[in-house]
């Protein structure tokens, strides 16, 4: 599998290229953001690591030409921009994990390791049901698009995902645990904040501030209530 990574910093490109590599991976890399764009479009690439703060093309602009053309192919940001309001907007946009920088060897191939768990198990592909009521909004996976009245929103192969699983587990908690080990395909769940991010993003595109259809339940996880 090719390996995308594209990073201004030369530094932090051939660290991140060497560890890819050391796994097995081919990886090609980019200094700014239109290169990345190039070797993305010639085709070929498995996987994308995007840094946020380059030349020419930010990572989000990259990132959201990306899904215009592939909307499932494993993406995640590798940056130091650590506040949650960058993690989110970098989830609304498309990407499957956020990393922040300093990373450490392990906790990047540990990471891109569980995406890529999850893609090979069919993560990209819609769920044997692909289509479910969710509240007041009906979810198609095929199109990948949830439709209420007039209004109309788009959703990740990740949103797509988290919907089935709350469908399929109506009225029961799911612990953060479960669902990053059947989602993100980790078998160690660790600390982190992928999910609540994830479950923003979603609460967001729905208009579930207030908690209505994915309820959180404090210290355990998250509910769905029809």
């Amino acid at each position: 599998m090719t390996i995308l990574v594209a990073e201004d910093d030369p530094l932090t490109r051939r660290a991140l290229a060497q560890i890819l590599s050391d796994e097995g991976w081919t990886v090609v890399t980019a200094a700014d953001g239109a290169r990345a764009w190039e070797l993305f479009d010639a085709g070929g690439i498995g996987l994308i690591c995007l840094d946020i703060m380059m030349p020419g093309r930010s990572g989000y602009d990259l990132c959201r030409k990306i899904r215009e053309k592939d909307r499932t192919v494993p993406l995640l940001f590798i940056s130091a921009k650590a506040e949650e309001l960058d993690k989110v907007l970098g989830l609304e946009l498309g990407a499957d994990d956020f990393i922040v920088k300093p990373f450490g060897a392990r906790e990047v191939v540990a990471r891109i390791r569980a995406v890529l768990r999850r893609f090979e198990r069919g993560g990209t592909a819609p769920p044997p049901t692909s289509a479910w009521t969710f509240g007041p909004w009906s979810v198609d996976a095929q199109t990948m698009r949830a439709l209420s009245g007039d209004h109309v929103v788009d959703l990740t192969s990740r949103e797509i995902q988290l919907i089935d699983l709350f469908v399929r587990h109506r009225g029961r908690v799911l612990s953060r645990v479960r669902i990053l080990q059947l989602l993100w395909g980790w078998e160690e769940a660790p600390r982190t904040r992928t999910l609540d991010q994830h479950i923003a993003v979603l609460r967001k595109k729905l208009g579930d501030r207030n908690q209505t259809l994915i309820q959180t339940v404090q210290g355990v996880g998250y509910r769905f209530e029809a």
